[in-house]
């Protein structure tokens, strides 16, 4: 009986953690698109995430074979 009150326990705690990650995820997203909003700027994704620039170098001169 013991052992199965630490793990409902140990999965009510599991789910009380993920619900606050989440909140704060969400929060912190309304956060932000709200105050780009107010600054009139668009909501690209260059602007919203200026630090996450993906390398991806697809432009090519030329005939291309596929």
């Amino acid at each position: 009986m013991k052992k199965k009150q630490i793990i409902i326990g140990a999965a009510a705690a599991a789910a009380l953690t993920t619900a606050i990650v989440y909140s704060y995820s969400k929060c912190s997203t309304h956060k932000r698109l709200k105050n780009v909003a107010d600054e009139g700027y668009e909501t690209a994704h260059d602007i919203l995430y200026p630090g996450k620039k993906k390398k991806r170098n697809k432009l090519k001169f030329g005939p291309v074979l596929p």
